[in-house]
């Protein structure tokens, strides 16, 4: 044939197939922010490039592609205020019949339309401690 050995078996630089799968995954994660390596490697799959997941952990940790982290608890008191903060004046009640102590809450809710309702709820506590 005229070539060397060497040359027959030379692998074809996987640093370019690498930048065109990081530029892919580069666009599916500006889109989606929260698909993490699995949804990453459907995304792919499903535009045509078929990489194997270790490959795309791998990338993705290189190229710092982390997914935006859901949050699971919002928190909705805020304590750290100027107003004041009322004591709790059922702490050392004994509870020994109904309608002794009665309980309050004001929610916030917001419904389709985009506006809030204020819902209020009350209900009467009680509890007996032996």
């Amino acid at each position: 044939m005229g070539i060397g050995r060497s040359t027959f078996y030379d692998m074809p630089d996987a640093r370019a197939r690498d930048l065109t799968i990081v530029a892919e995954m580069k666009t599916i994660c500006d889109e989606f922010e929260a698909y993490g390596y699995r949804r990453v490697d459907a995304e792919l799959r499903h535009r045509g490039i078929v990489v194997n997941a270790k490959k795309i952990r791998r990338l993705m940790r290189e190229q710092a592609l982390n997914p935006k982290q859901r949050r699971r608890f919002v928190a909705t008191t805020d304590s750290d205020h100027n107003y004041p903060i009322f004591p709790n004046l059922a702490k050392n009640m004994k509870l020994d019949g109904p309608n002794q102590l009665w309980v309050a809450d004001i929610t916030y809710v917001t419904i389709a339309t985009g506006r809030s309702a204020t819902v209020f709820t009350g209900s009467e506590l009680l509890t007996f401690r032996t």
